[in-house]
């Protein structure tokens, strides 16, 4: 936990509590926007082997008003007049932010409330769960400023049916939090006033439930078949499955299960702690 406790961010709150992690979107003036500055910094963060620093569980949200409004203004001005070359530094800036959040091994979920925009909604939705407030909207507005929502179209095919993407990507309005739920954007809907308790009790039931090993590795597989061929597919989580069974968990869960004819436990049950500073 050493390394974790080195951390300084300027725009992000970061604390941990056991095995959680909290972070929070910190600059509520300019609804969170993603500038370029918070970008390196959530991607610093996800980048980080959390699990190997003892962290299960990753939990983001957003100070003030509103999760994330999603492009900093400023910034989209300076892009006016961008070359090529500094487009794609750009862009590939926010690629490897997604890449971070999705390729993190450690379970993520993401806490919604207010405005969830273009940007700010891909970062909450490349995360494993979305929980949402009461008063959650949610909007890819790329197309409505020329933009294309390029980089979410590669992972909303692991939350939504193809017709429900093509409305939220070509027919731009925000939907409120049950429509995000129906549609499967969201996966849990729940009173402002309760979502971060609503969200660490996900994070603990997931927990207590599921090996963080087996989770990291079904986060894996589902990210490296998407889109392949079936055969390559099948192929690959033949592969995927074997090598399951040599981890430790796999032992002890068939071991308990054999003695006990239950799973095992695999996080003890905490008291709950208090909201992400």
């Amino acid at each position: 936990m050493s390394g974790l406790a080195d951390l300084r961010f300027e725009r992000l709150g970061v604390r941990w509590d056991g095995d959680l992690i909290w972070v929070t979107l910190s600059d509520p003036e300019r609804a969170n926007a993603l500038s370029p500055a918070m970008i390196v910094e959530l991607t610093e963060l996800y980048r980080r082997n959390l699990r190997e620093e003892g962290i299960r569980a990753v939990l983001l949200a957003g100070a003030g008003k509103n999760f994330s409004a999603g492009a900093d203004l400023e910034h989209l001005r300076s892009l006016r007049d961008a070359g090529e070359e500094e487009n794609l530094r750009d862009s590939m800036r926010l690629k490897n932010l997604f890449d971070a959040v999705l390729r993190q091994d450690a379970l993520t979920i993401a806490l919604v409330h207010g405005a969830c925009v273009a940007g700010g909604c891909g970062l909450a939705t490349a995360h494993d769960f979305v929980v949402a407030a009461e008063d959650a909207r949610f909007l890819y507005s790329e197309v409505r400023i020329g933009f294309v929502a390029a980089l979410v179209a590669t992972y909303l095919p692991l939350r939504l049916r193809g017709s429900d993407i093509r409305e939220l990507l070509l027919f731009p309005r925000f939907i409120d939090a049950p429509r995000a739920l129906e549609i499967g954007l969201a996966n849990r809907v729940v009173p402002a006033a309760d979502l971060t308790a609503v969200g660490e009790a996900l994070a603990a039931e997931i927990l207590e439930t599921g090996s963080s090993e087996s989770i990291a590795r079904t986060k894996k597989l589902l990210l490296d078949v998407l889109g392949k061929p079936l055969p390559e597919a099948l192929d690959h989580a033949a592969r995927v499955n074997a090598a399951s069974r040599a981890t430790a968990d796999c032992k002890h869960g068939i071991a308990t299960f054999l003695e006990t004819k239950k799973p095992p436990v695999w996080r003890e049950k905490r008291p709950g702690t208090s909201e992400p500073s």
